[in-house]
């Protein structure tokens, strides 16, 4: 993946970047919600915590430690009150993904914190699937997906985060997750959930090592039986572990500036993605609440790009990895790998 030296600058690798068809894999979908869309939902449904100027997020988007971070996010999603707020959020996470060339998706949705706050499930459902077909067809963005746990909410929510996806399942819906705090969250306890899911076709992709060690992503493989892992931070603290998730090309759905913003990391210098390339494990990169950390997916590649020393080939194989841990559909998969290639080969030529 590492071809340093080719004379690529880094103003060129940004522009090779920006036009790279892209997708992502891990990426909130209220934590993707730009400063504008905060502001125009704090305005329609006021929240004293909550600037209603965009230029005064920046400042509230600023986390002393990974629980702030939930206090803060969770007073956003406390904006998302209707399905005309829901569809107006999604189809704008959309079209900010499509002026960043990312042509696919899996959006990370928790919809108990929107049913729990009054919004008909029914209703819900129908406003993403709407923005979801809209960005497809007007954007040439295609979004799927990931109904997770709010781990912080236990297993109310995980009981009925299971019944909205197996009951209730969406079109565009292919996968189950965890989000929320790992701390005091064991992720054993969800199991059973994670059982009904699978048992339904949905893929496991459970948060896992981020804020704790390396076990919670051994729990996350053995009892939630993970097929890519949220962050796993932690896990080159394990050699055993880096090397079993090598072997079975188990991916991890690596956030730079997000584990620097929650203080998962030191700094990104110190980020151990370095690690789990050297250790030959599938890491895509992702942007996880781009406005929330004031980054992009073009700005995590690039990162990416520095702190792994790639050049433009390398940051293409970088971009590949992520279409194949997708579980896009096959014609998906196969146009945008097309796509990479046909961009390297123009920015080559």
């Amino acid at each position: 993946m590492s071809n340093p030296g080719t004379g690529t600058g880094p103003g060129d690798l940004s522009a090779f970047i920006a036009g790279l068809p892209k997708a992502e894999l891990h990426v909130h979908h209220v934590g993707s919600a730009s400063p504008r869309i905060v502001a125009e939902l704090a305005a329609r449904h006021p929240n004293p915590a909550v600037p209603t100027d965009p230029d005064a997020l920046a400042e509230y988007f600023t986390f002393r430690d990974f629980a702030h971070f939930i206090e803060v996010y969770l007073s956003v999603v406390d904006l998302v009150r209707d399905a005309e707020d829901v569809r107006l959020l999604t189809y704008e996470v959309a079209r900010d993904m499509a002026r960043q060339n990312i042509r696919y998706a899996e959006l990370t949705v928790t919809p108990y914190s929107s049913t729990q706050r009054g919004i008909p499930e029914a209703a819900f459902m129908e406003a993403i699937e709407d923005a979801r077909r809209a960005a497809e067809a007007e954007l040439g963005v295609v979004l799927r997906w990931c109904f997770d746990i709010p781990g912080e909410a236990g297993l109310e929510a995980a009981e009925e985060t299971t019944r909205l996806a197996c009951e209730l399942r969406p079109e565009g819906l292919v996968s189950f997750g965890l989000g929320g705090p790992e701390v005091g969250v064991p992720r054993p306890q969800f199991k059973p959930y994670f059982d009904r899911a699978i048992a339904e076709g949905l893929h496991s992709v459970p948060h896992a090592g981020e804020t704790t060690g390396p076990q919670t992503i051994w729990d996350a493989l053995t009892s939630l039986r993970a097929e890519r892992i949220g962050h796993g931070t932690s896990a080159p603290r394990d050699p055993k572990l880096l090397e079993h998730l090598a072997e079975h090309r188990i991916p991890l759905e690596v956030c730079p500036t997000s584990n620097l913003a929650t203080r998962a990391v030191a700094s990104l210098d110190d980020h151990p993605v370095t690690e789990m390339v050297k250790a030959g494990v599938l890491v895509t990169i992702n942007s996880d609440d781009p406005p929330m950390f004031g980054t992009d997916l073009c700005t995590e590649y690039e990162i990416a790009a520095r702190l792994l020393g790639l050049d433009a080939a390398g940051v293409a194989a970088l971009a590949k990895n992520a279409v194949t841990a997708s579980f896009a559909p096959d014609a998906v998969k196969a146009s945008l790998l097309a796509e990479i290639d046909a961009h390297l080969a123009s920015w080559s030529a």
